[in-house]
């Protein structure tokens, strides 16, 4: 075989390596494509169908098959839950608990996840790993506990015990989202801020802070929406002063369907501005870029 030969038999299996690696790498495409349309089908079908429900008529919400789109479009569905008894202020009382948990989450998460990132303490990995295991337990062994302690501390039907409850539940995942996102943040930086005369304080406030705001508005969602969905410490602590999710819950055995499905669809409203409103930074922490 001449050396033209030889060579042109070479190239030709590399094309047809190449070729084929471009065809392997076109069907890994297509089945991650067709993966992502499935998942984003499984979670946005239910939603569409609790949003087209919770704006059909009574005679649309109690007819089957459901159609998703309403036909026709009306509001007597979201009307009869807003006129429901003690929806509007259970909905205010929400808000004013998941934004209290945010703030007290947020204050202690953001120094506790900053030690765990930056220093060496004897016992971290063994707190770290207790903070983890909380996460192990169902809700309810968690809230049990803390829901009687309030009760003796005579502190009962209160939403800032109920904040503090779903501070407490929510901590453990916001200490660890947040001292992960403060390990990626290298610590030259805060060494060349106080080169230049920054205190600790405030490298950590104006050098820290500012690289991890993803990080933290990421761990501010999860503890927004826990606490705006949290229904077991609610029902146990409150009595007059229910918050929405604790009200709909208390009246789901005798309310009717039009009523359950407006009141998922209200449920997931606030949930939905609160991460409008954060979604550049989680997109930057995603290494996207928005505007």
């Amino acid at each position: 075989m001449t050396t033209d030969a030889v060579v042109t038999r070479t190239v030709a299996e590399l094309d047809e390596a190449q070729r084929q690696a471009i065809r392997r790498r076109q069907r890994n495409r297509i089945l991650t494509h067709v993966l992502a349309v499935f998942v984003a089908a499984w979670i946005l079908l239910p939603i569409l169908l609790i949003a087209g429900m919770a704006f059909s008529t009574v005679q649309g919400v109690r007819s089957f098959p459901k159609p998703i789109v309403p036909q026709p479009f009306s509001t007597e569905t979201m009307d009869f839950f807003l006129n429901s008894q003690d929806v509007i202020p259970s909905t205010g009382r929400s808000i004013v608990v998941a934004l209290i948990t945010v703030v007290l989450s947020t204050i202690v998460s953001a120094p506790a996840g900053y030690a765990l990132s930056r220093y060496v303490f004897r016992g971290r990995d063994v707190y770290r790993l207790t903070i983890l295991s909380t996460r192990a337990f169902p809700i309810v062994i968690l809230a049990i506990p803390l829901a009687v302690m309030f009760i003796n501390l005579q502190m009962r039907d209160s939403l800032l015990s109920l904040a503090l409850m779903h501070t407490a539940l929510s901590l453990p995942t916001s200490i660890l989202v947040i001292a992960s996102v403060f390990a990626s943040v290298p610590r030259e930086l805060e060494e060349a801020a106080m080169v230049f005369g920054a205190s600790p304080v405030q490298s950590f406030l104006r050098i820290v802070m500012p690289l991890t705001a993803p990080g933290v508005a990421a761990a501010a969602i999860f503890t927004f929406v826990l606490s705006w969905n949290e229904v077991f410490a609610a029902v146990i602590l409150t009595i007059r002063n229910r918050t929405l999710p604790a009200q709909i819950f208390t009246a789901l055995g005798q309310s009717p369907l039009e009523y359950r499905f407006a009141g998922a669809f209200f449920m997931m409203i606030p949930a939905l501005i609160f991460i409008f409103f954060v979604r550049k930074y989680l997109f930057n922490m995603w290494g996207q870029v928005t505007k």
